[in-house]
């Protein structure tokens, strides 16, 4: 039998900074950088470049990572779901992040697939969010991770709609 907590009210500092760094910080970093180190102009693309990479392909990498290894972690910190028996379904979750991850990190070298990426992770993130947001109880985690995927699917949107009509 599942057995869904009452959410927690303190915050998983680890996954908090974790989600923080790889969707705000290496963004920027990786934006500026190149822009300093080769001089290339700062712009919409370029910034779409290494947010796609990190706030899409490492984020979801790693969290598949994570989902394969230690599904626990997401069924209680990020579900508060008590019960081994979703750990099957997170590990087939985190199969299908590693795929995404592995898309966007690509896209690094290989431009054409950031538009696939957007998409396909935009849908991801989209899809997440509702359920997310629909859903009752929402723990310090699980809020952090609503707005996050939030921000990243409206940012993935807006970069499909610039690349479609480029």
């Amino acid at each position: 039998m599942t057995t869904i907590k009452k959410p927690q009210d303190q915050p998983n500092k680890f996954y908090i900074i974790s989600v923080s760094v790889l969707t705000f910080v290496f963004p920027a970093i990786g934006f500026w950088a190149e822009h300093f180190a080769i001089d290339t102009t700062l712009s919409f693309d370029l910034f779409s470049k290494w947010f796609i990479f990190s706030a899409v392909g490492l984020r979801l990498f790693l969290a598949g990572i994570k989902q394969v290894i230690n599904p626990e972690f997401t069924a209680k910190q990020i579900f508060q779901i008590d019960s081994p028996d979703s750990f099957p379904i997170l590990r087939e979750l985190g199969f299908a992040n590693i795929c995404f991850g592995l898309t966007a990190i690509v896209s690094l070298f290989k431009p054409e697939w950031r538009i696939v990426s957007a998409f396909a992770s935009g849908l991801y993130y989209g899809f997440a969010s509702m359920q997310h947001g629909l859903k009752k109880a929402l723990g310090m985690n699980e809020k952090f991770a609503l707005w996050t995927d939030l921000l990243i699917f409206v940012f993935l949107l807006l970069y499909f709609i610039k690349a479609l009509s480029a």
